[in-house]
């Protein structure tokens, strides 16, 4: 399934990706650092929900509470949740 997370309080502002069960392909950042984002992209492709989010949940961005990657982990579990009909309340 392909899925889109409109980011908020970072420099991209949408992250696009594939998701098969609990397995993270084909992401791509729209807007941030082109080099980092696509380093991260790169990195967690073909990875787990579980491992992006173990990986890279609470990286902050300067003095900003979030960052693209944190935005990454937060965007794969919803998207996971998702797929699996799973409430996050």
């Amino acid at each position: 399934m392909h899925y889109e997370y409109k980011t908020k309080g970072t420099c991209s502002v949408v992250i696009s990706f594939d998701i098969d069960d609990d397995i993270i392909t084909n992401v791509t950042f729209t807007g941030g650092c082109p080099g980092n984002t696509k380093g991260v992209a790169a990195l967690v492709d073909g990875q787990t929900v579980e491992y992006i989010e173990s990986k890279l949940k609470g990286i902050t961005c300067g003095p900003r509470p979030t960052s693209c990657p944190d935005q990454l982990a937060l965007a794969v579990r919803e998207a996971y949740n998702s797929l699996h009909h799973i409430d996050n309340n």
